[in-house]
C-alpha cells in the first residue's frame, strides 16, 4: 500500500498582511518583494495558503507585559515618537514609534501564531511565515527593529501540544543573547541555550559543517518534538550588516538538515536588509522546502528591475576574508559538546 503523501506546507499570507509588513521603515516593501518572487516562480501552487489572524492583546500578553503592550498601542494610535516614557520601552532610535506600529506587531504575532496552530492541528509538517522572526523584542521593550517577539509567541503556541520545542536561530544576530559560548542559560534553563559565536566572513562550507555538528549534538541531547527555525537573511553576502559571507545554498543545506528530522517545523524570516537578496534567499529556501529546483533567470514580475544588473537568482560570495580559524571553531564545538552533557 502506498504511503499517504505528506500534506503540503502551509504558507501564511493575505494581501492585507503583506501591506501591513511593507510599511516597516527598516525593510520597506520587503514583504511584497518576497511574496512576489515566490509567486513569480509558481511556488504558491505547491503550498496551502492560509490567511493569518491578528493576535489579540491576550495572546501577545502570553509573553509581553501589559504595560509594554498598552504603551505601544497608545503611541501607535497617536504616531507619537517623542513620548517621554517611550525610552523606557526601547522605542526610539532602532524602533521608532510610528503610527500603526501596534497593528503591524499584532499582525506579525498573529501570523506566527496561525502558522504554529496549523502544526499543532496536524494540518501540515512545515508552516512558513517569512515576514515573522522578530527575535530581539524583550517582554517589556522593543529592541533591534523588533516590536513583538513573534518567535516566542510561536514557541508558546507549539508548547500547548509539544513539550520539547527546539528553537534554531540562523540569523546573523541570534535572538538577544550576547552570544558567547559560555552563555548557556540561567536557573531551570541552564544548559538549554547553545551559543555558537562565529566571526566575520564565514562561507557556506564551514558554516554548514558547524551547523550540522551542533544540530546533531543538540538533537541527541534534547530530543525535540517540534522545531522553530529562524532564517534571517542578513547572513547573506552583500547584506549591509556586512558580517557573514553566505549564499542561500549554504543556508539551504542547514534547512535541509533540520527538515530531515521530519518534525513539525515552523519557518520564520528575520533580518535581511539587502531587499532583493533577501527575496532571492527566502524564495530559494521555499523551493528547498518543496523539493523544487528553480531556474536561474528571475521571472518577469512587479519587482523585476530590483534584481539588476544580472537578473539571476544566485548570489556570489564577496572576496572578504574568513576570520574563523579551524582551531577556534574546534574549541567552540568542544565547549558546546561538553555543555550539552548536562541536558536532561
Amino acid at each position: 500500500m502506498a504511503e499517504p503523501s505528506a500534506p503540503p506546507p502551509v504558507y501564511v499570507y493575505s494581501p492585507e498582511y503583506v501591506a501591513r509588513c511593507d510599511v516597516l521603515c527598516k525593510v520597506p516593501q520587503r514583504a511584497s518583494m518576497v511574496h512576489s518572487l515566490i509567486k513569480a516562480y509558481s511556488l504558491l501552487n505547491h503550498m496551502r495558503v492560509v490567511r493569518p489572524k491578528v493576535a489579540s492583546m491576550e495572546e501577545m500578553a502570553s509573553f509581553h507585559t501589559d504595560a509594554y503592550l498598552q504603551h505601544l498601542q497608545k503611541v501607535s494610535e497617536e504616531g507619537d515618537d517623542d513620548h517621554p516614557e517611550s525610552v523606557d520601552y526601547g522605542l526610539g532610535y532602532d524602533c521608532p514609534a510610528t503610527e500603526g506600529i501596534f497593528d503591524y506587531a499584532a499582525a506579525v504575532g498573529g501570523a506566527t501564531i496561525t502558522a504554529a496552530q496549523c502544526l499543532v492541528d496536524g494540518k501540515c509538517k512545515v508552516a512558513i511565515n517569512w515576514a515573522g522572526g522578530w527575535h530581539h523584542a524583550k517582554k517589556d521593550e522593543a529592541s533591534g527593529f523588533c516590536y513583538l517577539n513573534d518567535a516566542v509567541l510561536g514557541i508558546l503556541q507549539l508548547r500547548r501540544k509539544f513539550d520539547r520545542v527546539l528553537y534554531v536561530d540562523l540569523d546573523v544576530h541570534h535572538g538577544d543573547g550576547t552570544g558567547d559560548v559560555t552563555d548557556v542559560g540561567l536557573g531551570k534553563g541552564r544548559y538549554y541555550s547553545v551559543n555558537v559565536p562565529i566571526q566575520d566572513g564565514v562561507q557556506d562550507e564551514r558554516y554548514y559543517q558547524i551547523c550540522e555538528t551542533v544540530l546533531k549534538e543538540v538533537y541527541v541531547a534534547f530530543n525535540p518534538e517540534a522545531v522553530v527555525l529562524q532564517l534571517g537573511a542578513d547572513t547573506i553576502a552583500g547584506d549591509p550588516m556586512c558580517s557573514f559571507n553566505l549564499t542561500p545554498v549554504g543556508v539551504g543545506r542547514c534547512l535541509k538538515y533540520v527538515l530531515h528530522w521530519q518534525l513539525p517545523t515552523l519557518i520564520l524570516g528575520g533580518g535581511g536588509y539587502h531587499l532583493a537578496n533577501t527575496a532571492r534567499c527566502w524564495t530559494y529556501l521555499t523551493a528547498v522546502i518543496l523539493g523544487k529546483t528553480l531556474s536561474s533567470e528571475i521571472p518577469d514580475h512587479e519587482f523585476f528591475t530590483e534584481y539588476g544588473p544580472d537578473y539571476v537568482l544566485e548570489i556570489t560570495p564577496s572576496c572578504r576574508p574568513d576570520r574563523n580559524s579551524p582551531q577556534s571553531i574546534q574549541d567552540i564545538l568542544s565547549c558546546v559538546k561538553g555543555n550539552l552533557k548536562h541536558v536532561v
